[in-house]
């Protein structure tokens, strides 16, 4: 079952997005690779498409509707990213400044050695020597054995407690020397958290949600009966998610550990990586206030920071042409990325299946958040939806 835009008449100017964005949906739809999806595209500052497909929760047989929530996994990082950065804005957080002042307790050492400094610029970049989990091959690696937290399992422990576990692990490089995605935006989070003197969660709802009017995007589900279920890709059809679930994101890596009830659990950990629950109008909400130039939380000169490449051409793993800015990928070269998008064009998604990109060359903000990990993130569906809202833009009528 989908929902289509009704108010798009054959002769409105944004009908060919429907034409194309749509083919896209119903395609990942009829070949069973999706359960659910929301798909909305802002052109130039206007809402030209927006659709409601699939199913929100299967097997009980309720159709996916525009209010969904959704666990946002990484879709929760430029979110954090964007408090920090309005932090800096502020005057109370500096880029290049050291974050022992904040968290004195948080110094992991680099093989044995001395602890280095790492800024709150290196967090934001995924350049500061940390790494995730699920990227380990086994039980046996460091993060295994210190008992981490990615952020999206039930460890039952405090963010102060995972940041303990996480610092006792070797640093897997000196920060600033090389780039890996990685846990440093529940590093952030803390650092947040001890500027504003609040919990996580009050202090992403003050600096940004708040002003933004994202009601819906928090820590914890703030309607059970909204939050989409949670799907995993399976021949011949995705699977709904188990209570407990372990899924390899990678080839010869452990698997990210899923709990799909921690959504739904107010004393979680507040994870800035991965913890936050939203529908996709509250983070288109955020994307065209950043493309805009960032008001009312930035000012447009942090807002190009952002979106500058952070890693100083360093190559990002099985992502050719992209650099990372403060909170999400950028495109350096579009030919290396066999991609129609400009350059300097933001990207990122989230594991249970969500990615979004701005392209400010072009006016183009485009939020598609699924209930089906990975196809949502990084399956052949991304790829096909970006292509489409590109051949809606070549199909636009001209002035």
């Amino acid at each position: 079952m989908s929902a289509r835009p009704s108010s798009l008449r054959i002769d409105d100017p944004s009908a060919h997005f429907s034409v194309h964005v749509d083919a896209a949906i119903d395609q990942v739809l009829e070949d069973r690779r999706l359960v659910g999806a929301v798909v909305l595209v802002a052109h130039n500052g206007e809402l030209v498409h927006r659709r409601t497909a699939g199913s929100a929760d299967r097997e009980a047989g309720r159709p996916m509707t525009e209010d969904a929530l959704f666990r946002l996994a990484s879709v929760s990082k430029p979110i954090v990213s964007t408090a920090a950065m309005v932090l800096v804005a502020q005057g109370r957080l500096g880029l290049d400044e050291g974050i022992e002042r904040w968290l004195p307790e948080f110094r992991p050492r680099l093989n044995g050695g001395a602890a280095p400094a790492i800024t709150a610029r290196q967090l934001l970049s995924h350049t500061a020597g940390l790494g995730y989990r699920f990227f380990e091959p086994d039980d046996r690696g460091p993060y295994a054995l210190a008992g981490v937290s990615d952020g999206m399992d039930r460890a039952g422990i405090t963010l102060a407690e995972n940041l303990r576990r996480l610092s006792s692990a070797p640093l897997l490089y000196a920060p600033g020397s090389a780039w890996g995605y990685s846990l440093a935006t529940d590093v952030l989070g803390a650092v947040v958290e001890r500027v504003c003197g609040l919990p996580l969660a009050e202090a992403v709802q003050l600096l940004v949600t708040g002003p933004l009017g994202m009601r819906d995007t928090a820590f914890v589900a703030r309607d059970a009966r909204r939050l989409a279920a949670a799907y995993v890709n399976d021949m011949p059809e995705p699977r709904r998610m188990r209570d407990l679930d372990v899924v390899a994101a990678f080839e010869g890596t452990i698997g990210i550990r899923y709990a799909p009830a921690r959504a739904l659990d107010p004393d979680a950990f507040a994870s800035g990586g991965a913890g936050m629950v939203g529908t996709a109008g509250d983070f288109m909400r955020l994307l065209e206030a950043l493309r805009r130039g960032g008001s009312p939380l930035l000012p447009s000169a942090l807002v190009k920071e952002m979106g500058r490449d952070q890693t100083g051409g360093l190559a990002l793993p099985n992502a050719p042409g992209f650099g990372f800015g403060l909170g999400f990928s950028v495109l350096r070269d579009p030919a290396a990325a066999t991609s129609p998008e400009s350059p300097g064009t933001w990207r990122w998604g989230g594991a249970y299946g969500h990615s979004w990109f701005v392209d400010h060359a072009l006016g183009l903000s485009v939020v598609a958040f699924t209930n089906t990990l990975y196809e949502g993130m990084s399956g052949r569906f991304v790829a096909d939806l970006r292509d489409a809202v590109y051949a809606a833009v070549a199909a636009e009528p001209r002035a």
